[in-house]
């Protein structure tokens, strides 16, 4: 684990894609506390409407989590439902939670999901089902979560990813705006990232492969991690490996470089929910409304509300949902 602020992000080093994949950052959430005995619960009535019926939203405790659990939250309440929040523990537990009916519904990242859910079914050693598309990765994973008693819903635009950032200034002194345009640079570069990059086909081998990029050393330096951005920073590395809606990156001056050629999978966010439940269409329609409208730059500059601000998820949540006409001001 980091002391990152943001989330525990060691964990996002995803073993159990057979070693393959880097950082998935759904994987965040298997590392907080049981939403079992001593999780924190809270509930609120609905505004009114609706069927009145109550929903339990699980969510992990990290800024992200938070702000997608409110999110959830407000907007079932906006269409009738009382509520309830639990912490959710790691997903071998809430997963079978979500089964039974004791959590409702959880914010999830769609190619970890498939992945874990491919592992389950499959093995370790399993070919990955999960892709750059998010409506594809989310179908491959339904028949899998169906089995378990999970129906996913409508995958957000958002989606938390593996990212590669540089200084502003370096972009703007090279011409960079995507990692196409690094690699054609022709210049070797200092990569600050995790100990297991130069093994993780989505780090430096997938940089180099798939881009051309010439990493001439690996700093194990973590990942997204105050260490990780401070090196590049200071010019110690050229590239740094970052979360996508890390929403601290202005504070140090980098900008993330644009995955042109889709090497990072699709972590998009996407309801997990109760398959009975699922089949309420108050429900599905209440949170599928969030699909199209949050983006990666939105959810980044809601962690950066929440981390750099100090303001609370679920303020934060609320106002976003009513600047963008989601739920009654």
């Amino acid at each position: 684990m980091t002391s990152f602020p943001r989330r525990t992000r060691a964990s996002l080093l995803v073993a159990g894609l057979a070693g393959a994949v880097l950082a998935l950052s759904s994987c965040a959430a298997d590392s907080v506390q049981s939403g079992g005995s001593g999780a924190s619960s809270d509930a609120s009535s609905a505004a009114g409407g609706g069927s009145g019926e109550t929903v339990v939203v699980g969510g992990a405790d990290f800024t992200e989590m938070q702000v997608m659990q409110q999110m959830y939250v407000l907007l079932l309440q906006d269409a009738g439902f009382q509520t309830e929040t639990v912490t959710a523990s790691n997903r071998e537990v809430y997963f079978g939670q979500l089964a039974s009916g004791e959590i409702d519904v959880v914010p999830e990242y769609a190619a970890t999901l498939a992945e874990y859910l491919n592992q389950q079914a499959n093995g370790a050693g399993a070919a990955l089902i999960a892709t750059s598309d998010a409506a594809a990765t989310v179908a491959a994973a339904q028949p899998l979560a169906e089995e378990q008693g999970v129906t996913l819903l409508e995958p957000a635009e958002a989606a938390d990813q593996n990212a590669f950032a540089v200084t502003q200034q370096y972009a703007t002194d090279n011409d960079l705006t995507t990692l196409s345009d690094l690699g054609a640079l022709g210049q070797p570069v200092v990569l600050a990232a995790t100990e297991e990059c130069p093994q993780r086909p989505f780090c430096q081998p997938g940089l180099e492969s798939t881009y051309g990029i010439q990493v001439s050393s690996v700093l194990p330096l973590g990942f997204g991690t105050p260490a990780v951005k401070q090196s590049v920073q200071s010019g110690e590395s050229q590239l740094g490996l970052v979360a996508t809606t890390d929403g601290t990156l202005d504070q140090f001056g980098l900008v993330v470089l644009q995955d042109d050629k889709q090497l990072q999978l699709a972590d998009n966010l996407v309801p997990a929910v109760n398959s009975e439940l699922a089949g309420n269409a108050e429900l599905a329609d209440a949170l599928n409304g969030l699909a199209s409208v949050l983006t990666t730059e939105d959810l980044a500059a809601l962690n950066a509300q929440v981390d750099g601000e100090r303001l609370l998820p679920e303020d934060v949540a609320r106002t976003y949902l009513q600047d963008k006409g989601l739920i009654e001001g």
